[in-house]
């Protein structure tokens, strides 16, 4: 039988279940971490714990505080959002966490565009989506900050820092000093494509070299497996590197020389798949991600806000139906 090259719409035939990994990044910091799914993070202090990044809904975050349950018994006192993506922040209520915290420019971001994102990224993932029903509303950060922020769990330092745009405009990293680890969200990804839709891809590469200048000992990445060991962590930063600029690079060369959306995506295809193809999510972020970067090297600095509309019409002009 002829293969359709119409692809599946995002990830909408991606239905197996994701084996979970929980696995300690240094003294008390744990990464779960499922194959290319988001990814979350535990870093556990004298007098409680603090995760980053909360989930896609209360049921998935209720996996995270079964694997939590298996190291302490301390109490959750902060959700820390590296981002306002709906996969990333909607099953914070499940942790019943004293206090949400994420950057002033993520607090903005989900006044401006966060129901659109829960229904695109629903669309998008219903495997991520199952028990959506326990979604009790958008997630709105109880304390935001500017540029740094320390939270203290006892003695233990936790620095939240906004290093630069990349993923979003509002992008958070954690850094724990005395274990020398970072918490990177999805400015890192390992293995696995960056979600470039709602990017600022020309400043992508100078943040990552701000989380360079740490070197941190292990990274907990967006997606894709925890990264233990100087040299591993830096294999990621020029993955994720190599990926965003090749991506900016192609749209950049393509509206220069004043070509279409599609034949942009056509000439990007030919520079990222032979890298890329095999990367998790790779064939679901293309056509957004090309969208984005088209729109940048065109002069759009702020991206456009997706909705589940025109995640449809976009799919289906570029990736041929669904």
């Amino acid at each position: 039988m002829a293969e359709s090259t119409a692809k599946g719409f995002a990830s909408t035939t991606d239905l197996g279940e994701k084996k979970i990994t929980f696995s300690e990044i240094g003294t008390d910091l744990y990464a779960f971490t499922a194959e290319g799914d988001p990814n979350s993070a535990i870093i556990v202090g004298d007098d409680g714990c603090l995760v980053f990044d909360a989930q896609s809904t209360p049921a998935m975050a209720n996996k995270v505080i079964e694997r939590v349950r298996t190291v302490t018994d301390k109490p959750i006192k902060y959700v820390v959002l590296s981002h306002y993506h709906a996969v990333r922040v909607l099953g914070a209520s499940a942790y019943k966490a004293q206090g949400i915290v994420a950057s002033a420019e993520t607090y903005r971001l989900i006044e401006e565009r966060g129901q659109q994102d829960w229904d695109s990224e629903y669309g998008r993932f219903p495997r991520l989506f199952q028990d959506a029903e326990s979604i009790p509303g958008l997630t709105w950060p109880t304390l935001t900050f500017e540029g740094e922020m320390s939270i203290f769990l006892g003695k233990r330092e936790v620095r939240l820092m906004q290093l630069g745009a990349g993923h979003t405009s509002g992008d958070i990293v954690a850094w724990v000093p005395d274990a020398e680890v970072m918490f990177s969200g999805d400015l890192i990804e390992y293995h696995s494509a960056c979600y470039c839709g709602d990017a600022h891809l020309r400043e992508w590469p100078s943040t990552l070299n701000e989380i360079r200048a740490f070197n941190p000992k292990a990274i907990a990445p967006g997606r894709g497996d925890a990264l233990k060991g100087l040299s591993t962590g830096r294999d990621a930063i020029a993955m994720t590197r190599d990926f965003v600029t090749s991506l900016y690079g192609a749209a950049e060369s393509s509206v220069a020389k004043g070509r279409t959306l599609k034949e942009t995506f056509a000439a990007t295809r030919e520079v990222m798949d032979p890298k890329f193809s095999s990367f998790a999510i790779y064939e679901h972020c293309l056509p957004f991600n090309v969208s984005r970067a088209f729109d940048e090297a065109s002069g759009i600095d702020d991206p456009v806000i997706w909705t589940d509309k025109r995640d449809r019409e976009m799919w289906a002009a570029l990736q041929g139906g669904g």
